[in-house]
């Protein structure tokens, strides 16, 4: 499901070239210096250095590319933490629809990279979390990950 709205997310985003502060309420979306695949390195190496579990990398494009359907590089890096998940999915098991975390990153019509994930916030919300502070733990996690792997510390 998450899969779906994600590629939903980035047809929306590319066919329809909305305006990417749009996808701010539920997304969080940077730009990126670097190419899709560096980008996603760059980020699995500060995870895995903070001690945080990759568990698969999705290469949308190269999918796509076997499929006979073109497509700009995309890739979805798929991640993250039993002591942080667990305690969330303890109060809403639902949540384990949209856990392990995820952050895609593409390349739009200009060869500019982008990446985005789920706002923690919006995870809350739609799941009916009580437990704020780990929300919030969640949220500056994921902005110094990001921030660490594309250069904007």
């Amino acid at each position: 499901m998450m899969k779906a709205l994600i590629n939903t997310l980035l047809f929306l985003l590319l066919t329809f070239n909305l305006n990417l502060s749009q996808a701010n309420e539920k997304y969080t979306v940077k730009q990126s210096r670097y190419s899709v695949g560096e980008t996603l390195d760059r980020l699995e190496r500060v995870l895995k250095e903070k001690g945080i579990i990759v568990f698969t990398r999705i290469y949308h494009s190269v999918g796509a590319k076997k499929a006979g359907i073109q497509m700009r590089p995309t890739q979805l890096l798929i991640f993250g933490n039993p002591k942080v998940g667990t305690p969330l999915m303890n109060e809403s098991p639902l949540v384990a629809l949209d856990l392990p975390m995820k952050v895609l990153a593409w390349q739009d019509e200009k060869s500019q990279t982008w990446i985005a994930y789920l706002n923690p916030s919006r995870l809350q919300a739609r799941h009916n979390i009580k437990n704020t502070e780990l929300i919030n733990k969640m949220k500056k996690a994921l902005n110094a990950f990001t921030n660490q792997a594309l250069g904007n510390q």
